[in-house]
């Protein structure tokens, strides 16, 4: 069966590229990694039980850059050495595009390394005072009485010039008050859209005008302008690290942004699958839903429960049948969710009492000869690994990654999940709840249990329904079973049903 979608509404997987597959035996991940394992993203079929069927991929730095992780790029119109080269990059754009998947990029514009020639040539033309030099206004620098508080700067030796670097002093934010630094990274984008990607995950999109987010908004309303002028179909998601009421700011910039409040051990959709009262998840997903309306109508959300900044949500719950809610809870929801590489088999990493966030990154456990090894750095005990790999999952048909192949199938198979409107509907009871949802004049119904008993409730009494009557059980899926008899739906624990 062909694949219908054709849009934007699609589930997303992140690949750091570095730990995600070896192709020539570096121990090191790559684009041609990759590609040797597509069919284990996507095998062209997305009905074919055979894969994830995931329906986009976003891929971490590829470009030149010194460090492992690739955020600071010293030559962006060159992929990393390490990676392989834009061929390989434009095979894989050419196989995805084969399978409906689109590619993007993750492209840090705000800083780049201290490596890049734009800096050598800033550095220079500061400490000769050569201000003909063309990027002698490259970066956001200040003398010792302009310092403000609250941003990090580093001294150029000789001269009373402080660059600004938030993140490292090895990652110069760049100035965006310059026409030509505007071009430049509007040129970067351009260059790999023609070459074909779909589009590109924007890091630290706050960081353009650190603590003045008017002027980053207008930054990024005037780039995604710029960038739909070339691809009206662009997919673009920015990296908001902050609270609703900032990251919905940039909603009106025209840019989907990333749901941090939903992710994490902590977060709306981990606390959910722990058994706290539904009703907190299905009202924040409704009321989401409609504030990102308010702001950009076309505007979706993008789910997550972790990332390679975060610890692995895997770490935080005790039982598997807790991540299997979780990710019921994410991924049976509105807009694009993306899911972290190693997350559908449940591997664990975290900082704990290191520093570092290449624990976080640790090479994907394919079990099948793979020579990938985890990344410069890490620490992370092989005694909290899981024992589990891709391959002995594959081969379980009960587990964890199973699960997300059900899945994915079970959200593609209906296209109001993704598009739909959401209605909380409340059941009058604490663990079970759900929505309506609406999509080109058809209603669904989506009900979670995120118990560990079997509940059962009455659907005539729910608040949200708006008078609406179910009639058929279409699909369920988690730890338990369910059944519809007339008005009452039982549910088993931790468990999610669709209606019709």
């Amino acid at each position: 069966m062909v694949d219908p979608i054709d849009d934007n509404y699609r589930t997303f997987y992140q690949i750091f590229v570095g730990s995600f597959s070896d192709s020539n035996g570096d121990g090191i991940g790559d684009i041609r990694g990759i590609i040797n394992q597509m069919d284990y993203l996507n095998d062209g079929n997305i009905n074919s039980g055979k894969s994830l069927g995931v329906q986009g991929i976003w891929l971490s730095p590829i470009f030149s850059s010194p460090s492992y992780h690739k955020y600071d790029a010293s030559n962006y119109y060159q992929i990393d050495w390490r990676f392989g080269e834009e061929s390989d990059l434009k095979e894989l754009i050419d196989l995805c595009h084969e399978r409906n998947v689109k590619l993007i990029l993750d492209l840090a514009i705000n800083h780049t390394s201290n490596k890049h020639e734009w800096f050598v040539q800033f550095k220079e033309a500061r400490i000769s005072g050569d201000t003909e030099n063309p990027y002698y206004d490259f970066y956001s620098c200040v003398t010792t009485s302009e310092k403000q508080g609250g941003v990090q700067y580093q001294k150029i030796a000789g001269v009373d010039c402080w660059y600004e670097c938030n993140f490292d002093g090895g990652m110069p934010e760049l100035n965006f008050d310059n026409p030509e630094v505007r071009q430049a990274v509007l040129d970067i984008a351009k260059y790999y859209l023609d070459l074909g990607v779909d589009g590109f995950r924007f890091d630290a999109v706050k960081y353009i005008y650190y603590g003045d987010t008017n002027r980053s908004v207008e930054f990024w309303k005037r780039y995604m302008e710029e960038l739909r002028a070339i691809d009206p179909d662009i997919y673009c998601v920015g990296e908001c690290w902050s609270g609703e009421t900032e990251i919905l700011d940039y909603y009106t910039a025209g840019l989907n942004c990333f749901n941090f409040a939903v992710a994490q051990a902590e977060g709306v959709v981990a606390s959910a699958a722990k058994g706290t009262a539904i009703s907190k998840y299905t009202n924040y997903i409704e009321g989401l839903q409609d504030r990102i309306a308010e702001k950009y109508p076309e505007g979706m959300m993008m789910s997550f429960l972790s990332n390679h900044d975060m610890d692995r949500i895997a770490g935080s719950f005790i039982t598997e049948n807790n991540m299997k809610m979780a990710a019921n809870l994410y991924l049976l929801s509105p807009g694009s969710p993306v899911i972290y590489y190693g997350e559908e088999i449940g591997m664990r990493g975290s900082r704990g009492s290191e520093s570092t966030d290449a624990n976080r990154r640790l090479a994907m456990l394919w079990g099948d000869g793979n020579t990938i090894k985890d990344p410069v750095g890490s620490t992370y005990p092989q005694s909290k690994q899981i024992t589990t790999t891709v391959k002995s999952q594959t081969e379980d048909e009960n587990s964890l990654y199973n699960y997300y192949c059900k899945l994915i199938s079970i959200r593609h198979k209906y296209p109001a999940i993704a598009r739909g409107e959401y209605t909380a509907v409340s059941c009058g009871e604490k663990n079970v709840g759900g929505f309506r949802i609406d999509y080109n004049g058809e209603t669904i119904g989506l009900f979670h249990n995120n118990s560990t008993n079997e509940i059962t409730v009455d659907l005539s009494k729910c608040t949200g329904l708006g008078g609406y009557s179910f009639t058929e059980l279409a699909d369920c899926i988690g730890v338990g079973s369910a059944k519809l008899n007339g008005t009452m739906l039982t549910i088993g624990p931790q468990t999610s049903v669709i209606l019709k």
